[in-house]
């Protein structure tokens, strides 16, 4: 079966928020669009399953005060009401002992980092959060540049660390640009040290069935289990004819692809030129270990691991942030970890990787027993973020292909910030104004994302 469309309207091919974003605002002004995704459920990285009697995201997720597109789109959807801000806690562990990081108090009694290296952490970290350009150290190591600015002590004791865990051996090469676009990001989140974060009653399930459900009152097309198998371009003509799945052909109109450069490149022919440029961008994959505990762990929302020799970089106690009655009274806990396909954990079964990450809480929780847990849950992905290297700005696609038609939006236009549901919205309103349609009427925050790659 063949669905011809006409000339202004509009195929995306992805089905996560950022292509879900991106059909609501082009059918809102009018446009006639339908989604394809692959898999069996739309939402990518925002899937949640059961736990506790409620929902929880496969993969942590928060809202911070300042993201105004997640806000813009909550209103839209008549679910404000469902948002709320908790304060939230950090803590560090580093030299085998847990320290809070919540306040300046806090990071002078930090033990692992030198006197000196506290005044530079400190200033080191406002500038780079509050008043640096990122175009300005797209060709800089983070790593280099704290060592000289904020000292030894600081660098090994933290930055290194996290960069290490989430970037591997690639974390020497990641620049300083992207530094600057997490600190603005935890920065403006924070006011007199405190820092407030949001979450939707009924986890981000609730945003999508209202955004689904949204998209269908518009009569937007909501396909799933509709992989993309090939692409029809006419070279003559300069544009992109059609595309076609295992059961279906989409012939004219523009095209949005959503989905991660890795999957795109796979059913562009071997001799293309947008193939060869989508497989400059590595990504990373990730693996959240989910533990249904029927006691918590700490008094801490989030615990940066700091210490080597752990199989994971993030303690994200969920239940810390929302509320252990929300689920029944049990404790939620995330044990995070990013991966390449160089690392053991990228070919390891669920058995394998619960072996090897639950042992090594009693070495920072010694109270810790196995006992404690009720149930555990695995979730990985293999495209949870880019490899950022230096001047990664020019491994960045424009939004606009060579084909008139042709249209690109993924995680490599979250760059140099750091990627989050709000910055998804955030590329998804750039590529609808690449395409010409109208979003004026969105707020849009002061994000560093969407600005490379958007000609608008």
């Amino acid at each position: 079966m063949t669905n011809q469309i006409k000339e202004k309207e509009l195929t995306i091919i992805g089905g996560g928020i950022t292509g879900l974003a991106a059909a609501y605002i082009a059918a809102k002004e009018g446009a006639k669009v339908q989604v394809l995704e692959a898999s069996g459920e739309f939402g990518g990285l925002l899937r949640t399953f059961e736990i506790g009697n409620n929902r929880l995201e496969y993969f942590y997720h928060h809202f911070f005060t300042h993201d105004k597109e997640i806000h813009w789109l909550i209103k839209e959807l008549g679910i404000e009401h469902k948002l709320e801000y908790y304060k939230t806690t950090m803590s560090t562990y580093r030299n085998n002992k847990l320290y809070g990081f919540n306040s300046p108090l806090d990071l002078l009694k930090f033990r692992p980092i030198k006197w000196l290296d506290k005044i530079k952490f400190g200033f080191t970290s406002l500038y780079l959060g509050k008043l640096a350009k990122w175009e300005e150290y797209e060709n800089v190591s983070a790593l280099e540049w704290f060592q000289t600015y904020a000292g030894n002590s600081a660098t090994e004791s933290l930055w290194k660390p996290m960069l290490d865990i989430k970037f591997g051996p690639y974390a020497e090469k990641v620049p300083l640009s992207w530094m600057i676009g997490r600190l603005r990001q935890r920065l403006n989140s924070r006011k007199a040290g405190d820092e407030r974060l949001g979450y939707i009653e009924g986890s981000l399930k609730t945003l999508l069935d209202a955004l689904i459900s949204k998209l269908t009152q518009m009569g937007v097309i909501l396909k799933t289990n509709s992989p993309v198998t090939r692409l029809n371009f006419d070279p003559n003509q300069n544009k992109l004819l059609g595309i076609e799945t295992e059961n279906d052909s989409y012939m004219g109109g523009d095209f949005l692809f959503t989905i991660p450069g890795t999957t795109l490149s796979k059913i562009l022919p071997e001799y293309h030129k947008l193939r060869k440029e989508l497989n400059q961008i590595e990504y990373f994959g990730a693996v959240c270990v989910v533990l249904e505990m029927n006691k918590a762990l700490s008094n801490t929302y989030w615990i940066n691991v700091a210490d080597p020799g752990f199989d994971f970089g993030g303690i994200i106690e969920h239940t810390n942030f929302i509320p252990p009655e929300k689920y029944n009274g049990k404790h939620i806990v995330y044990l995070s970890r990013y991966f390449d396909t160089k690392d053991p954990l990228f070919s390891a079964n669920d058995e394998q990787i619960s072996d090897k990450l639950i042992p090594q809480l009693k070495e920072i929780f010694p109270g810790f027993n196995i006992s404690q847990i009720d149930k555990i849950n695995i979730f990985r992905t293999p495209t949870a973020a880019t490899v950022c290297d230096l001047n990664f700005s020019k491994k960045v696609l424009d939004c606009k292909t060579e084909y008139d038609n042709m249209f690109l939006a993924n995680m490599m236009h979250i760059y140099p910030d750091e990627r989050s549901v709000n910055n998804s919205i955030r590329v998804a309103l750039e590529a609808c104004k690449t395409m010409g349609i109208s979003t004026i009427e969105i707020a849009k925050t002061n994000s560093l994302s969407g600005k490379i790659g958007f000609n608008n």
